[in-house]
């Protein structure tokens, strides 16, 4: 645990232990909260706290805040090592002794009432010691948090089955040692509707085992819904092996790796942390972190991610980013916050939970009062109070939200989409048009020349040489086309002096004394003149063929015109129609020119196509598209798509684009098949499906079952089954997102994935 203060605009994240319901987490979370500088958001699900502060605010001060409310709390290191599912197995024991009692205690109860000539002497005490244990131990857990809540001022769900259990077996109590004469038989119809004449020790025992059962089956299925993360989190590497400066080996554990450390990568290896390869070839399976079955092939200059897998071949890598900083933790971290993430119906839910303990108790008490007054028996007017004491659950209020996206950001995890939250799940459900940029999005963003034309009086070196000293100093993918090149032919890169990198554009820069322009026609027209004849009817002629055209100036005159393609990917197409299965508009926006741009459109099957557009003009594109009715979302990757992402109602960016893009997305793509793309709207659109059935099966199962508990319609044993029940249901609805499917996916994804869990939960 972290005894110092929190440095102002940090995050810590709590531990909360003691959390039986919605109600629970609303009280927590309301406590945090009044102090200043503090916003936290508690998820009943995971049993978390996110804390934001907002200035320097005492770790320990918020455990006491938290303890202040009757739970527990403690920091959550990011290093801690996952605990095994004890809670699952203290409440299975329990739920076996219940069981065990609770049974032959229902059996004898319900036999002596029906048919009283079996009666025995001290059969009473018979029944009492088969409930003893039942109550006591069994329902402990129960009745401690009931009274940790009472010594706060407050309820809980255990409150009410606490109150229940122990009203129903001390009015049995009083009924079979003091009134035994008056208990009757009732029937097998009156065992159903009401407990046995007024005897409910069968009651208490069997609400005992219903909440028991409810409690290890939810505990249960809330591990089981983090499974995907927690295999995610354990990907990495445990240990590495470094090289010291003599390249010596040395095996040492991987929170001692620093950056700028040299490590080896073997055959089979997991690879420790994100870095650039030095020396070697190699196949890397990103697989397990990102979904993506196909291996892709890294040489000196490539970088790799920590999680990643080598096939084969030797690397040695230079470690670059270490610990919390690696694109693995990174993406651990925002699965985390986007499960702490509530939607606005999931807050009116909590409010609602956070009153509903007190009103079901004054409910109770009218309810007997009612029955009383109307000159009922004590005991029908006792089984319908118990029955709304025990029918009552904002349990699945509390579930309904938090379980449905634990279980779908790690199932997106799994086939590479990262989900920043609940905001993006509803802006996904609400989108009809897909507006998704071209190069490095739709192409593969690798381009490569495909022609070179040199002006008279210039040489091809000597322009490929002016044009690569410029290119050299820009991030675009056309400067690295070119640089190359030059490599290739002349060996290296001359220096660029007084660099500019013009948007939309191109790049400008003093090569050997005289200023070089390298862009699109309309640069070279702005700060030269129009191209020959001849070279501007190739370069149309270029353009028109699908290539990317740039031209060259030098000193003041034209020097070249270059052509570049970038191919289309291969999932283009398909992603592109599946889109429009979904009743989703696709139009493709770019800075290229019109005919290049239409050329790979009609490959990828997009009619729409909005090209010749600036950076700065992107994002306004999308805010000209919005004022039409139109729900926009925009797929990109670069720098200059950053502004549009953000604009967007819903912004997808491919991981492999710069962490400017990801910042402003609400979706992060980690494959390259963009395929992904229609599987994250599908799968957005299933978890709103089930968030929203969740919540109309919490709110209903509570505003239907209530009056006909109060009516006297519910048996009280019934009413503690269907209140474990209602809970299982969220979250086994929920569930089933894990069973969600990427259309054409591979088996060896889903293996490799299946494996991975194998080993987590062993």
């Amino acid at each position: 645990m972290t005894d110092v203060t929190a440095a102002p605009a940090a995050s810590v994240d709590l531990a909360i232990g003691g959390m039986t319901c919605a109600a629970c987490a609303a009280r927590v979370e309301r406590k945090l909260n009044k102090l200043d500088g503090v916003t936290a958001t508690v998820n009943y699900a995971t049993e978390h706290a996110t804390v934001v502060l907002a200035g320097p605010v005492p770790v320990q001060q918020l455990i006491a805040q938290v303890e202040g409310a009757g739970y527990q709390a403690r920091e959550v290191i990011r290093d801690d090592a996952e605990s095994p599912p004890d809670r699952v197995r203290a409440w299975w024991r329990r739920l076996v002794v219940a069981l065990l009692a609770g049974v032959p205690l229902a059996d004898l109860s319900i036999t002596l009432i029906l048919v009283p000539s079996l009666r025995f002497p001290g059969w009473q005490w018979v029944l009492l010691a088969l409930t003893v244990p039942v109550v006591t131990w069994c329902a402990w857990p129960f009745h401690q948090q009931a009274l940790r809540a009472a010594r706060h001022g407050t309820g809980s769900m255990d409150t009410l089955v606490s109150l229940g259990v122990i009203a129903a077996s001390g009015w049995s109590i009083y009924t079979m040692f003091g009134r035994s004469a008056d208990l009757h038989s009732v029937g097998v119809w009156g065992l159903i509707l009401q407990p046995a004449g007024s005897m409910y020790l069968d009651v208490a025992a069997g609400v005992t085992i219903f909440v028991l059962a409810g409690r290890m089956f939810e505990a249960r299925a809330k591990h089981t819904a983090g499974r995907a993360l927690r295999a995610l989190a354990q990907i990495g590497a445990r240990d590495v092996v470094v090289l010291d400066e003599d390249s010596a080996e040395r095996r040492i554990p991987v929170s001692g790796l620093r950056r700028g450390d040299r490590f080896v990568v073997r055959p089979g290896d997991t690879i420790a942390t994100d870095g650039i390869v030095e020396t070697g070839v190699c196949a890397i399976d990103a697989s397990a972190m990102t979904g993506e079955s196909r291996p892709a092939e890294v040489a000196a200059g490539d970088t790799v991610a920590a999680g990643t897998m080598a096939l084969g071949g030797r690397l040695v890598v230079r470690a670059e980013r270490v610990g919390a900083d690696t694109q693995l933790a990174h993406l651990v971290r925002l699965v985390e916050r986007a499960q702490s993430d509530k939607a606005a119906v999931q807050r009116l839910a909590d409010r609602i939970a956070a009153v509903f303990v007190p009103v079901v108790l004054v409910l109770a008490v009218l309810t007997l009062a009612g029955w009383l007054l109307g000159g009922a028996p004590a005991e029908r007017a006792v089984s319908c109070a118990l029955a709304v004491l025990i029918i009552a659950c904002p349990c699945a209020l509390g579930l309904a939200t938090p379980t449905a996206l634990l279980v779908a950001s790690g199932r997106g995890a799994q086939l590479g989409v990262f989900i920043k939250g609940h905001q993006a799940l509803e802006s996904a459900k609400a989108i009809d048009t897909v507006v998704l940029d071209k190069t490095g999005t739709l192409t593969t963003g690798t381009m490569s020349v495909t022609a070179f034309e040199v002006a008279d009086g210039v040489t091809r070196t000597e322009a490929l040489a002016a044009a690569a000293a410029v290119e050299n100093a820009s991030e675009h993918g056309v400067g690295r086309a070119i640089v190359e090149l030059a490599r290739a032919e002349l060996g290296e890169v001359g220096e660029v002096e007084e660099f500019r990198a013009l948007s939309g554009l191109g790049v400008s820069g003093r090569v050997g004394g005289r200023q070089v322009f390298v862009g699109s026609a309309r640069l070279l027209l702005a700060e030269v003149g129009a191209l020959p004849p001849a070279l501007d009817a190739m370069r149309e002629r270029w353009e028109a063929g699908g290539n990317t055209v740039v031209t060259v100036a030098i000193g003041g005159e034209v020097g070249a015109v270059i052509a570049l393609a970038d191919g289309v990917r291969p999932s283009a197409g398909g992603a592109v129609a599946e889109l429009r299965a979904l009743g989703l508009r696709t139009v493709m926006l770019t800075g290229d020119n019109e005919a290049t741009a239409r050329v790979v459109a009609a490959e990828a099957g997009i009619d729409e196509v909005i090209a010749e557009v600036l950076p700065a003009g992107k994002a306004s594109v999308i805010a000209r598209l919005r004022p039409e009715g139109r729900s926009v979302a925009m797929v990109g990757d670069g720098i200059n798509d950053g502004p549009a992402l953000a604009a967007a109602d819903l912004g997808m960016a491919l991981v492999s684009g710069t962490d400017v893009a990801v910042g402003a997305c609400d979706l992060i793509l980690m494959r390259t098949d963009l395929s992904v793309v229609p599987a994250a709207v599908r799968l957005a659109r299933a978890t709103l499906r089930t968030i929203r059935g969740n919540l109309c099966w919490a709110f209903g199962y509570n505003i239907a079952a209530l009056p006909l508990a109060a009516a006297g319609l519910l048996n009280p044993l019934i009413a503690g089954a269907a209140m474990a029940l209602s809970s299982l249901f969220v979250v086994s609805n929920s569930l089933r997102l894990r069973r969600f499917e990427q259309p054409n996916s591979l088996p060896q994804t889903e293996d490799r994935l299946r494996a991975i869990v194998s080993v987590v939960d062993n």
